[in-house]
């Protein structure tokens, strides 16, 4: 189970419950957020970058759990495309995730964590909630919203739920509903965690130790979905981890194998189970369309003064090049100012937070 974070995180509670789109209220809801750069005088200079379904709000700081680099560090900081020298950048950890925001692992009105009592949420809702943030900083209208996968659906949630409230909006490597194959593939994690016997109908706090067997598969199955299989050929191919023998059993013989072992591993270690499914619920649920009627251009009818700018990847089969499309046709119905590219990257849809210099030049161009 993931350790608990120091108790000094930035944090702000907001002063009314928030309403969900399941029809109940969460209140006392608390947000995790870190911020980076200076705000301006008018206020008009914040950038809300929307983290993906495993991140946090340490973007460009160093993590405390894990010691390592913020998330985007090579993307924000002074200098760099989201350029803190001259934006203020805020990033919030969204609810229902286990960072420091309100989320299953925390107390419930009686004092006990939420569990599996925690409500459902929706991409909707996690927006909602860091609306509520931007109200308490008194920031009217962001310079932009930036997000990749899960943090680009908030970025269209945003934009349409909330137009007027940004000049720009830089969605990458995302979609405006999930595909039967991407909910499929959401299930398999969700059964994984489940099916732990540590799991206990999502009671395991007290115990101190969660589902960390089911959480590391769940997070296996999702990282392959996140890589190319040219990518993965290039880094592991076929190699064994002794090339003299074979055990011709169930360890790790191949460098594959033992890559997605590490990984599910480490990931127990910062990041809590319960969350994994609150959060995953989510995003199969996210629909942009079916909340507006039906048809996704008229999502976008009144942030039609919006910029938008939609990047997807070549080798991105979880969100490939026609579901970013799908968002540029329905912006294009209502003329609303749009830009796109395809990027050729090997890594994947993981290539927006790795090296790639094409991304980093659109980013800045459409930013600045």
């Amino acid at each position: 189970m993931a350790t608990a974070l120091a108790s000094d995180l930035t944090t702000l509670t907001l002063g009314a419950p928030l309403a969900l789109d399941s029809g109940k209220q969460l209140a006392n809801v608390e947000l995790a957020y870190e911020t980076y750069g200076e705000l301006n005088a008018d206020k008009s200079n914040a950038i809300l970058i929307f983290h993906a379904l495993t991140g946090d709000q340490f973007v460009a700081k160093t993590h405390p759990l894990t010691g390592k680099p913020g998330w985007w560090d090579r993307m924000v900081g002074p200098g760099k495309p989201i350029d803190t020298a001259r934006y203020h950048v805020i990033c919030a950890n969204v609810i229902g995730s286990c960072l420091g925001s309100t989320g299953p692992a925390s107390a419930a009105q009686d004092g006990e964590p939420y569990g599996m009592r925690f409500p459902v949420i929706t991409i909707r809702d996690m927006v909602r909630a860091q609306v509520g943030l931007l109200d308490a900083l008194g920031i009217e209208r962001l310079h932009a919203v930036v997000g990749g996968s899960m943090g680009g659906m908030q970025a269209l949630s945003f934009a349409a739920n909330f137009p007027g409230r940004t000049e720009r909006v830089l969605a990458i490597a995302t979609t405006a509903r999930h595909s039967a194959q991407n909910i499929a593939f959401h299930e398999v994690g969700r059964q994984a965690i489940m099916a732990d016997p540590d799991w206990e109908g999502g009671d395991y706090y007290a115990r101190g130790k969660g589902p960390e067997k089911g959480l590391a598969v769940a997070r296996m199955a999702a990282h392959i979905t996140y890589l190319s299989e040219q990518g993965l050929t290039d880094k592991f191919g076929r190699q064994l981890q002794d090339r003299d023998a074979k055990s011709f059993g169930f360890d790790a013989d191949f460098q594959v194998e033992s890559y997605l072992r590490y990984q599910g591993l480490a990931f127990t270690d910062r990041f809590d189970a319960n969350s994994y499914l609150y959060i995953t619920r989510a995003m199969d649920y996210f629909d942009l369309a079916e909340e507006h009627g039906g048809l996704l251009a008229d999502a976008f009818r009144e942030a039609s003064d919006t910029r938008f700018c939609v990047v997807s990847f070549d080798t991105d089969w979880l969100y490939p090049t026609s579901e970013s499309r799908n968002v540029v046709h329905a912006l294009n119905a209502v003329a609303a100012p749009v830009s796109f590219v395809e990027l050729s990257a090997p890594f994947g849809h993981d290539s927006f937070l790795l090296e790639c210099p094409a991304l980093d030049r659109v980013v800045k161009g459409f930013l600045g």
